[in-house]
C-alpha cells in the first residue's frame, strides 16, 4: 500500500514543530511511520493518519469526527486510531491529532 506522499511531509513539518526535532521514519504496516525517541509516534496509511495516542485516551478520542479503530489485522489495537483524510486536511485538525500522539510517546521510555 502506497502512502500519501503530502500528508507525509505536512506530517514531517508538524511534528518538527511540535517536538523540535526531526522524527525517524520506518515503512511498517505497508505504510509510513513516524518515530520519536525510538518509538512509533504516528503513521501514514494510504491517505489516512495511523494516530498513536495511548490507551487512556483511546476511547475519549474515538469519539472524534473522522476517527475509528485501526483493526488491520481483524482486531481493533487499543490505543491506535485511524484518521480520515478529510479529518486531516486542515493543518490546525492534523496539529490537534499530532500533538497528542506526541504527549502519549514522550511518556514511553526511550529505545
Amino acid at each position: 500500500m502506497a502512502f500519501d506522499s503530502d500528508l507525509a511531509l505536512r506530517v514531517r513539518e508538524a511534528l518538527l514543530t511540535i517536538s523540535g526535532a526531526l522524527p525517524d521514519e520506518k515503512r511498517m504496516f505497508g505504510g509510513l511511520c513516524f518515530m520519536i525517541a525510538g518509538n512509533m509516534c504516528c503513521g501514514i496509511l494510504g491517505d489516512r493518519l495511523m494516530a498513536r495516542v495511548g490507551p487512556q485516551a483511546h476511547e475519549r478520542l474515538s469519539a472524534e469526527p473522522g476517527a475509528g479503530e485501526m483493526d488491520f489485522t481483524g482486531r481493533p489495537m487499543k490505543g491506535m486510531l485511524m484518521i480520515d483524510a478529510e479529518t486531516v486536511a486542515e493543518d490546525a485538525a492534523l496539529e490537534f491529532w499530532l500533538t497528542h500522539c506526541f504527549a502519549f510517546v514522550r511518556t514511553l521510555p526511550l529505545k
